[in-house]
C-alpha cells in the first residue's frame, strides 16, 4: 500500500490542478503509478508528465535503447513498479527476453549482446559510480552519436526520478504484474 494517497481520480486532485490531471490522463489513458503520486503537486506532475512523454515517444532513440536504459535503472533502483510497466513495453520494441533476464538477474552484461552491453554499462556506471568512463562514453558516443547520448542520458535520469519516486512512496504494481526480485 503507497505511504501516501494516490491521486487517481479527478475530484480528488486540489483546486487548481485539473489541468494536469487531465493533461496526464490524456495522454496517459489514466492517472496511476507515480503520476498519482506527483499529483499533489500539480505543477511538477504537469512538468513531469511533460517531459516523459518527451523521453518516451519523441526521442531520437530507438525503443529498443531507450528500453534497455529504463529496465537497467529499474533494476539499479530496485523500482518494482517501473520494471512491471516497462518489461512488456520492452519486449514490444524487440529486446530479447534474453536480455531482460539478464538485467533482471544481475547477470549482465553476460547474457547481452555487445550494443545492448554498451547501453546497460552507461547507465549502470552512471546510476552505479556516478560518472562514466571515458572509454564507455566514447565508444557510445561513436555509436550514437551526441544527441543520442545526450537523450540517453536524459532517459536514465528521468527515470531515475520516477524510480525514486515510486520507491519513495512504496507504489507498487498491481498483482498481474511482472516481478522484480528484490
Amino acid at each position: 500500500m503507497a505511504r501516501i494517497p494516490m491521486i487517481e481520480q479527478r475530484a480528488q486532485v486540489e483546486r487548481g490542478g485539473e489541468a494536469a490531471f487531465d493533461l496526464i490522463a490524456e495522454s496517459r489513458g489514466k492517472v496511476a503509478g507515480p503520476f498519482a503520486a506527483l499529483l499533489h503537486s500539480p505543477e511538477l506532475a504537469s512538468r513531469t508528465a511533460q517531459l516523459g512523454a518527451h523521453i518516451r515517444f519523441e526521442s531520437a532513440l530507438p525503443g529498443q535503447i531507450c528500453e534497455l536504459a529504463i529496465l537497467t535503472v529499474a533494476r539499479q533502483l530496485d523500482c518494482r513498479y517501473e520494471w512491471a510497466m516497462h518489461a512488456p513495453l520492452a519486449r514490444k520494441a524487440g529486446v530479447r527476453d534474453d536480455a531482460i533476464a539478464a538485467i533482471r538477474d544481475w547477470r549482465a552484461p553476460a547474457g547481452l549482446t555487445d550494443d545492448e552491453a554498451q547501453i546497460v554499462g552507461y547507465v549502470t556506471q552512471l546510476l552505479a559510480a556516478h560518472r562514466v568512463d571515458e572509454e564507455t562514453f566514447r565508444a557510445l558516443e561513436a555509436r550514437l552519436g551526441v544527441r543520442a547520448l545526450v537523450e540517453l542520458t536524459a532517459t536514465a535520469g528521468y527515470y531515475g526520478m520516477i524510480a525514486c519516486t515510486l520507491n519513495a512512496f512504496d507504489v507498487t504494481p498491481g498483482p498481474v504484474a511482472e516481478r522484480l526480485p528484490v
